[in-house]
């Protein structure tokens, strides 16, 4: 029976991590993918723009 408890953590740790592989793949892309790159690009329009204005109002 020794052999059995020495199987199980790295079983289960498998599983689990196989899991995890599972979500990640079935969340990129598909029907959020275009909210996401919108939520991107907002946040890298309002910097630019915040980066644009300092650099004006320190010139």
């Amino acid at each position: 029976m020794d052999y059995v408890s020495a199987l199980v953590p790295p079983v289960v740790m498998a599983v689990f991590f196989i899991g995890v592989i599972r979500v990640i793949v079935k969340t990129q892309g598909g029907a959020n993918k275009a909210k996401e790159d919108a939520a991107v690009d907002a946040a890298l329009a309002r910097v630019e723009g915040t980066r644009q204005s300092s650099a004006r109002s320190e010139a």
